[in-house]
């Protein structure tokens, strides 16, 4: 194949001679003298220098072509390692490896180096950093737009058995690949009161907001690069600084907090994402976040607009506001408050432009993420949003009355503002010109049941766009040798960007060569994953054990729980029956419970403590092992993926408004077992039925159940004998030291309520398992089924979301910098 335009234009020589420059002039040492770190941010800051023209032309053709914008608000960006992300979609990642080898050093280890930067958790924050990546590589122009989070989430570590949450300090060495841009700084102003003042101009009030506490939002630019272009987009993530530092006549009157306190307002709004809110104080940080990274987005955009546009009435032409979940509906209410108190529109003037720069895209159908906040919180802390808020209420509810008279279910079911609270998704239905669900079961749910009312009232807003992931991160450079396999045999990279070409692989699935190679590329991946487990958890592994891999966050409804008392089922199983037939396994488990979630956090107890038990028992003789994975990231994940044969999806059937990670196991050429939800309707669609494992539930199945009310766990635990033995085991000491009270919530979580049907279906999952041990003997089968779930993965690609973004919500254009 013929070198890439960036590889042709890659010195190597002057590569080294920058790298050498950077390590003297930043640290005063030479490559001998200088510690791995410090070698990795030389090697970052040679890479930025590379990006920096690009990200220069990028920003100028944007502004010569005066393209419309997306702006993507998230709470979370998950965005992974930086370093060789960069190089690859640079087009030199190679070259770059081979001038570090010849220096001696190996870029592996150097990306080693790099901190995951903690500005996310989850998969909202992955499909963030997958969009972000998409819309540079595909040629649009947008921004994320977020915070700087100082500690991200936490640090996960594992005493005795139970996660404990550190600060993750990411920062801790400097971001090589960020620039701080102070003279984009925003004031964000917080509590005080509305003074109403009539002003003849206008011939009507005006809305003055006094006495409140006020912060600056500084950006901190991270380029985006897009593959194969000269494209560079930016993730703008805003950090909070004081507006005076210090005050120094509150200092000497002995106001000692005083003198701080703006400084301590600051640095508190951007230390941790997603702080505790089970208690005031808690709720209110949170909403100050929201509000802040919105308040300091929606204002540099109107600055930016008003510098080059005339007419504030234009603004639906040029910007559109994507906003990632409920966690930044507050944007409309900002957008309305610039527009009507300092742009001096009128109401429905007003309501007109927001109302078309605004879209929602809905994450999830779980009552706690469909955030709610207690209004006399929002009166006090946003007192002037509050006052736009309700006025959308009044408004909005006045045309709910008028098209369906006397039916309150309605006004109770839509008001933005009901019974003390101000509900966030209602203000985002309301004002988005577009609602998206995740998935097209997701969106089903979402016009079906618990969006029902809305769906009725306004069916023109409601569209689909199933998640995808980006190829780029989780194929290239997680999966190497995979990628590289992949474009030899289909005699093109060209698959890089346009995923669905992988369809022409399905044919080697009948290709024993083939099939041979793809074997040999898994092996080495989970070779490579057991040697991370070896030094990570002291664990020895078997590579040619079947790698089953549960990797997401922790929560109830995607059923963690269910998959280790599995575990659980089958070490009684073997230790009744030494000589059952059964191929060794390796249940692997990677998730982060959020801290003040402690049933989540007594599920990874119980998992580690299961662990324990299983992998220090010689009677299973190696058959069985379990691991949990510490800190699961997007480093560590990367290494799952890959070495992954079988992806477990196992979530409760209408629960899972998509899944990213059952895309990026499948891509990778693992096999899903799972339930009929979320995206795994889809993935099934596109492998077929008989090269993955379904059980359980269907989601139809689930609401029913629900509405009937008429599920008792109680039941199947006094009926099913293996059942009630496992349930037992959490109770009588088992794995526990002898401690009976240890699990005993987590059981009666189960035995009581069973929220989420783990009991319900526990021998569908069981016999399923059952079919994956089966299946796993036969290696030509085996491999086949994995090597189609590759070449059907196309349809899971972010840059095929995008392009749908693009064409029915967005509607941007290409920008080709020269």
């Amino acid at each position: 194949m013929t070198q890439s335009p960036a590889q042709e234009l890659f010195d190597k020589e002057q590569f080294k001679r920058d790298i050498l420059f950077n390590i003297k002039y930043m640290f005063r040492k030479t490559l001998d003298t200088a510690s791995s770190q410090e070698i990795f941010q030389a090697v970052s800051r040679a890479v930025k220098d590379r990006i920096i023209d690009n990200w220069m032309i990028s920003h100028k053709a944007v502004e010569d072509y005066d393209s419309k914008v997306v702006y993507y608000l998230s709470m979370e960006f998950l965005l992974g390692r930086a370093l060789g992300n960069n190089l690859i979609n640079l087009g030199f990642y190679k070259e770059a490896a081979e001038v570090l080898q010849d220096m001696g050093l190996n870029i592996n280890l150097l990306e080693d180096e790099e901190a995951d930067p903690a500005l996310g958790n989850g998969g909202l924050g992955r499909l963030a950093a997958c969009f972000l990546d998409s819309l540079a590589t595909l040629g649009y122009p947008a921004y994320g737009c977020g915070i700087r989070y100082k500690y991200g989430m936490f640090r996960q570590k594992i005493e005795n058995g139970e996660q404990t949450e550190q600060p993750d300090d990411w920062l801790k060495h400097g971001y090589p690949f960020e620039i701080k841009r102070p003279e984009y700084a925003e004031v964000i102003r917080f509590g005080g009161y509305v003074r109403i003042e009539y002003d003849p101009k206008l011939g009507r009030n005006r809305y003055i907001l006094d006495g409140y506490q006020s912060v600056m939002g500084v950006p901190y630019d991270i380029p985006i690069t897009g593959y194969g272009n000269k494209m560079v987009n930016s993730l703008r993530i805003w950090d909070a600084e004081p507006v005076v530092n210090f005050n120094l006549e509150s200092f000497d009157k002995g106001e000692y907090y005083k003198a701080v306190e703006q400084e301590n307002l600051a640095k508190t709004i951007v230390e941790v994402l997603y702080p505790n809110d089970n208690h005031y104080s808690g709720k209110e940080l949170r909403l100050k976040q929201q509000y802040f990274f919105v308040s300091a987005t929606v204002q540099q955009v109107i600055h930016k607009f008003k510098e080059n546009h005339d007419d504030i009435r234009a603004l639906p032409e040029k910007v559109v506001f994507q906003m990632n979940d409920t966690h930044p509906a507050v944007a409309v209410a900002e957008l309305m408050r610039i527009l009507v108190d300092e742009e001096d529109l009128e109401w429905d003037e007003a309501w007109a432009i927001t109302t078309k720069c605004c879209a929602y895209t809905n994450h999830t159908i779980m009552a706690e993420a469909l955030e709610k906040w207690p209004a006399d919180l929002f009166m006090t802390l946003l007192p002037r949003i509050y006052q736009i808020i309700a006025e959308i209420n009044r408004r909005f509810t006045e045309k709910i009355e008028e098209l369906y008279p006397g039916q309150d279910s309605k006004v109770r079911s839509m008001a933005i503002i009901y019974e003390g609270q101000v509900r966030m998704a209602n203000l985002a239905i309301a004002a988005g010109f577009s609602v998206n669900g995740v998935a097209r079961l997701h969106t089903d749910i979402l016009k079906n049941y618990q969006l029902a009312d809305f769906y009725q009232m306004m069916p023109w807003k409601f569209n689909n766009k199933t998640n995808g992931v980006t190829q780029r991160r989780f194929l290239v450079h997680g999966n190497p040798e995979l990628a590289k396999w992949i474009t030899a045999r289909l005699g093109t990279d060209r698959w890089i960007t346009d995923f669905e070409l992988v369809e022409g692989l399905a044919p080697l699935a009948e290709d024993s060569r083939a099939r041979k190679e793809f074997q040999k590329i898994k092996r080495a991946n989970k070779v490579r994953l057991a040697q991370y487990i070896k030094e990570h958890n002291g664990i020895e592994v078997d590579p040619d054990s079947i790698f089953d891999v549960q990797a997401k966050r922790l929560h109830e409804y995607k059923r963690q729980l269910l998959n280790i008392m599995h575990v659980m089922y089958i070490y009684n199983k073997l230790k009744d029956d030494p000589g059952m037939e059964f191929h060794p396994t390796t249940f692997i488990f990677g998730a982060k419970a959020a801290a003040a979630y402690k049933t989540a956090k007594q599920t990874i107890h119980l998992i580690n403590n299961v662990a324990e038990v299983i992998n220090s028992d010689p009677d299973v003789n190696g058959k069985l092992k379990v691991v949990f994975i510490e800190n699961y990231c997007v480093s560590n994940a990367e290494l799952l993926f890959a070495a992954s044969d079988v992806s477990e999806q196992i979530s409760t059937a209408s629960r899972e408004a998509s899944g990213t990670g059952n895309m990026k196991f499948m891509m990778n050429g693992a096999v899903t077992i799972g339930t009929m939800d979320g995206a795994n309707v889809e993935i099934v669609e596109e492998v077929g039925e008989e090269n993955v494992f379904i059980f359980g539930m269907s989601a139809q199945e689930v609401l029913d159940q629900e509405a009937r009310g008429d599920y008792f766990p109680g039941d199947i635990y006094r009926d099913d004998p293996d059942i009630r033995r496992v349930m037992d085991q959490m109770v009588d000491g088992t794995y526990s030291n002898g401690d009976h009270e240890m699990f005993r919530e987590l059981f009666n979580s189960v035995l009581y309520r069973d929220s989420y049907f783990v009991l319900a279906d526990f021998r569908a999952y069981e016999n399923a398992q059952r079919r994956v041990n089966t299946a796993y003997r036969d290696h030509v089968g085996w491999t086949k089924m994995a090597m189609l779930n590759t070449a059907h993965s196309g349809k899971f690609s972010s840059d095929r979301t995008i392009q749908e973004y693009v064409d029915d919500i967005w509607h941007l254009e290409k920008v080709l910098p020269d």
